[in-house]
């Protein structure tokens, strides 16, 4: 049994079981992956994948198992070297983000600076996508740390830290008959077009079910990932839109008014999520301590190691 194998192991079912594939992924030719899935299956006397022919069509019933036993052998490898870098190299080496669009643009910058200004010779990187591109990151061990509102809690192979909370919020243009209601409704807001976020974005699934509680049907005619691009065409006066309050700015929006709607709209939260059992560079503990004062160090390491019960 070698590392090898088990990498072919592990990239076999996350390439879905095509060989060629796992093949280009590793950097070595088909008939060596399937040469040492034999040899590991001899070694082992169990069948690991279920077969049609020389086809792989998914996992066996230890397969299964041992999949999980892979994936937590690989993940304490790559720990044991993340421990040697840590004290050959205290505050050099990488830290990689994934989050989505409205959060590196509004609520990151901040940390940023700081990190940056802490820790100049670590290099960061910011790797934008949606929430379930940043939680296959993490589980693939592609990013440190991801940040979003929707998809990263009650993953398994997933802890999580709040970050903070916000609300919705309706922009109009200044001229709006909305700006002249002494009380927003949802029933006022329902009597335009809406403009507001993608589905699977910034908490749009939160607009959608407090629309349907209140048994009404918006007419939302253009969504966005983007709180930018949601803005731009309410100037163009296509509609309302419902954004993170966050994502306004008086002096950039001059030509939007934001009208406040924290009575229509549940509070969401943004939270920060890492790979359990992963082990945390310096650098990666002191950036979660900062999403998460309120947690210690100590207390964000056994939340981290604990496992899934």
């Amino acid at each position: 049994m070698n590392f090898q194998q088990l990498k072919i192991i592990r990239e076999t079912v996350r390439q879905g079981f095509n060989l060629t594939q796992v093949a280009e992924v590793l950097f070595t030719s088909q008939p060596g992956v399937s040469r040492n899935i034999k040899e590991l299956e001899e070694e082992l006397g169990i069948e690991i994948f279920v077969r049609r022919g020389k086809r792989l069509l998914g996992l066996t019933e230890p397969g299964k198992e041992l999949v999980i036993a892979v994936d937590q052998i690989l993940a304490d490898a790559h720990n044991l070297k993340k421990i040697a870098e840590q004290f050959l190299n205290k505050e050099i080496g990488q830290l990689t983000i994934a989050t989505t669009h409205t959060q590196a643009r509004y609520a990151l910058p901040g940390l940023i600076k700081w990190f940056k200004t802490d820790y100049p010779k670590v290099h960061l990187a910011l790797q934008q996508g949606t929430p379930s591109e940043i939680s296959s990151l993490l589980i693939a061990g592609d990013a440190d740390i991801g940040i979003a509102t929707e998809n990263l809690k009650n993953i398994p192979e997933l802890v999580t830290f709040p970050f903070y909370s916000w609300n919705h919020a309706v922009v109009v243009r200044k001229d709006h008959p909305l700006t002249q209601e002494n009380t927003l409704t949802l029933e006022k807001i329902a009597a335009y077009p809406i403009i507001t976020y993608h589905e699977g974005y910034t908490g749009r699934a939160a607009i959608d079910k407090t629309f349907e509680d209140a048994n009404l049907i918006p007419d939302i005619v253009l969504s966005a990932i983007d709180a930018d691009v949601i803005k731009t065409y309410v100037e163009l006066d296509l509609g309302v839109g419902i954004i993170a309050s966050m994502a306004y700015t008086a002096d950039k929006d001059r030509e939007l008014a934001l009208l406040h709607a924290d009575h229509l709209f549940l509070k969401s939260t943004t939270v920060a999520a890492v790979r359990r059992g992963t082990y945390l560079r310096s650098y990666t503990l002191a950036f979660l301590e900062k999403l998460s004062p309120h947690f210690g160090a100590q207390a964000i390491r056994e939340a981290i190691q604990k496992m899934e019960s």
